[in-house]
């Protein structure tokens, strides 16, 4: 029997997501899971060198409670250049395409933290058949991380939810484990060419693994 390659509709990955689902085979983690330690010497001879890992934790979301002076708001509400401004800080290039669907796409949550002196957090959740994805979060501290996190699992009602914590930030992993997060297992961050230079003491969830 004959077949063709072809590249999948956003329907025909929604039915392979499922098939997966059905095997308890979660796609998104096989992938991250070819970036652990153990698989780095194989990348080296490729030519990519590690920069940090990635661990991601697991578990209940905090109750809300937003720290004093703090506003949290729909990302769709603020001005896009200073949204824009915020992420490229964090992420180290920009990507205004990108993210302008990211907060906007189906069964997707994006809230920031404004104080009046402008943007202190953002993060954005999206919905996922074990634990809803917290990605980016990025924050100016601990105390604004948490207060995003928990208004978005309220507003989404998800009672799991699961963040990639960089390693660059020790901040971040000191974070997930305050709020009694579950390490589940720890990729690497690799490069062929140097590294963005970018605000890692804001940085406490990557957008995704494999969007970086």
């Amino acid at each position: 029997m004959g077949f063709e390659v072809g590249i999948a509709s956003v329907a025909e990955v929604a039915l392979i997501a499922e098939w997966a689902a059905r095997e308890g085979w979660n796609p998104g983690r096989t992938v991250a899971l070819d970036g652990v330690v153990a698989q780095q010497p194989n990348y080296r001879r490729s030519g990519f060198r590690p920069a940090w890992t990635t661990t991601r934790f697991e578990g209940a979301p905090p109750i809300p409670d937003p720290p004093a002076g703090i506003g949290l708001v729909d990302a769709r509400a603020v001005p896009f250049d200073a949204l824009a401004a915020f992420d490229r800080r964090h992420f180290g290039a920009p990507r205004d395409a990108f993210l302008a669907a990211w907060i906007s796409l189906a069964e997707r949550h994006a809230l920031v933290a404004m104080t009046d002196a402008g943007i202190v957090g953002f993060a954005v959740l999206r919905r996922a058949p074990a634990a809803a994805r917290l990605g980016p979060v990025f924050a100016s501290d601990a105390e604004v991380a948490t207060a995003l996190v928990s208004a978005l699992a309220h507003e989404s009602g998800a009672q799991n939810v699961a963040v990639d914590a960089p390693g660059i930030n020790p901040r971040a992993a000191a974070w997930a484990e305050s709020l009694g997060w579950t390490p589940t297992f720890e990729t690497a961050r690799m490069y062929t060419g140097p590294a963005h230079t970018i605000d890692t003491d804001g940085l406490f969830g990557i957008t995704s693994l494999e969007l970086g």
